[in-house]
């Protein structure tokens, strides 16, 4: 069953799988419907139609194609924003999900090698979906008539799981410099192939790369990061010649060998570690910056031995200044900073209970699942066959056993405060106040029954009598 002839500018179209229809949201599809109603032919396009057709939950915005114009979708819509309206493009936002809607263009030129020079409106749906990145990208959807046109063999592709450029892959990356990287973060996200052809035109751009927004690299790279395998990307990346322009730091770890202890180079360790860490993008930042330090550390010894000293600390400054050279948010990037420096933890059995109390008050204790994860992902990265993870399991249950009193561990857990600092010392507030706090805390963290009330008042009165006597030695 075909539409009639000349619906879509005479393009293909089939009928659509069911689980199209069971995907389109209610408020995407009457868009869609008070626009043709209109008589602007409408379609939903991109990845939200991609991901229905392979069974794959559709996360952000939906994207549809028209032949309406951009001014005639804000008579439509009057919430519509005009977020790209000189490339055809509104967003009509929504409670339950923004629509983006952009009129039927053709694109000419782009010397920005992000932007077209030129857009052409009043083209047909076929002419639209010739501009699009990727084949399975350029398939559309018709709810009213539930058809699914596709001019660019897109279908095939989506079946083969391979992803193919539409046309030329050269021209269309040269189109946009970012298109290469999203090819891989494609590529690792669905678990699909790359065809030659597009695999070879990836390294077309590296004169164009260095025009690309710093924001628009670290939203693809955070996007592959959450890809069942990011590896699978980043070996496309390095293979295209692309890595060392777009992940610098990451590029340095190609062949840095180690020690007997590791199975693979600095690089290969490192993209193993983030396959390895769970899905969770702050987890996954880290993991690919955890060794970033290895390569300005390493000191060659005999036998194609290294070490690697103070590597945490380096790569902790290395990875602050990748993630803010990628705009990535402070807080963020202090996150990610504080778990690549504190990774490399040496725990021992022998330990007292107030070394693990003052190591669970140095990281804290919010940090400390992802900075585990970490850990278990850099083990099993070091050795997959047998990873060495007892002694973090040992580690795991030595803190449960610490932290289930409930242990002082921050200031604010203490039983006394500033005021009765104050009163009892006869200080004014600054500095004084913050040493005497800082005693108490560190007595309570050496044993948890000192931070009683009574005893700590006993003790400020200890810290009065010190100051009055001009007793030495940390006198608040």
């Amino acid at each position: 069953m075909n539409a009639s002839p000349d619906a879509f500018g005479g393009a293909p179209s089939v009928p659509a799988p069911a689980l199209l229809a069971a995907a389109l949201p209610p408020h995407v599809r009457e868009v869609i419907a008070r626009l043709v109603a209109r008589g602007f032919e409408t379609v939903a396009v991109g990845g939200g139609v991609r991901d229905a057709l392979l069974g794959r939950p559709v996360r952000g915005l939906w994207d549809l194609a028209t032949a309406a114009t951009p001014p005639q979708v804000i008579a439509l819509f009057p919430t519509a924003i005009p977020t790209g309206v000189e490339h055809g493009t509104v967003t009509l936002p929504h409670a339950e999900g923004a629509i983006e809607v952009t009129s039927y263009r053709a694109d000419i030129g782009a010397s920005d090698a992000r932007h077209p020079d030129r857009v052409e409106f009043g083209v047909s749906l076929p002419g639209d979906l010739a501009r699009r990145d990727f084949t399975v990208n350029a398939l559309a959807y018709d709810p009213g008539r539930e058809l699914l046109v596709d001019t660019t063999g897109g279908c095939a592709d989506l079946a083969a799981r391979v992803l193919r450029a539409v046309g030329d892959p050269v021209a269309r990356f040269r189109e946009d410099a970012l298109r290469p990287l999203r090819a891989a973060r494609l590529a690792a996200v669905l678990e699909f192939d790359v065809e030659p052809a597009t695999r070879d035109a990836l390294g077309a751009v590296v004169d164009l790369v260095p025009r690309l927004s710093p924001e628009r690299v670290r939203d693809e790279v955070g996007r592959m990061l959450l890809a069942p395998r990011p590896s699978v990307g980043f070996a496309l990346l390095r293979d295209s010649g692309l890595l060392p322009l777009l992940l610098p730091e990451l590029s340095a770890c190609v062949g840095v060998g180690q020690n007997h202890h590791h199975a693979f180079d600095v690089y290969e360790h490192t993209v193993r570690a983030v396959d390895a860490a769970p899905p969770e993008p702050l987890l996954r930042w880290a993991a690919l910056a955890h060794d970033l330090g290895k390569p300005a550390t390493r000191v060659a010894l005999a036998n194609g031995e290294a070490t690697f000293h103070g590597h945490p600390q380096v790569g902790g400054a290395i990875a602050d200044r990748m993630l803010e050279r990628l705009r990535l948010p402070r807080d963020e990037r202090v996150a990610i900073v504080r778990l690549v420096r504190e990774h490399l933890f040496d725990y021992r059995a022998e330990w007292t209970d107030a070394a693990v109390r003052r190591f669970i008050r140095r990281v804290g204790i919010e940090p400390l699942p992802a900075l585990f994860a970490l850990r278990r992902a850099d083990a099993t990265a070091t050795r997959p066959e047998a990873p060495d993870l007892a002694a973090l399991d040992a580690f795991v249950a030595r803190i449960d056993a610490v932290l289930a009193p409930q242990p002082p561990l921050a200031v604010r857990d203490l039983a006394v405060d500033g005021g009765d600092v104050l009163r009892i010392l006869d200080v004014s507030p600054g500095p004084a106040v913050g040493r005497a706090l800082a005693r108490l805390l560190e007595e309570a963290l050496d044993d948890p029954a000192t931070n009683q009330r009574v005893h700590q008042l006993t003790r400020l009165e200890d810290f009065a009598r010190e100051r009055r006597g001009g007793t030495a030695g940390g006198s608040p």
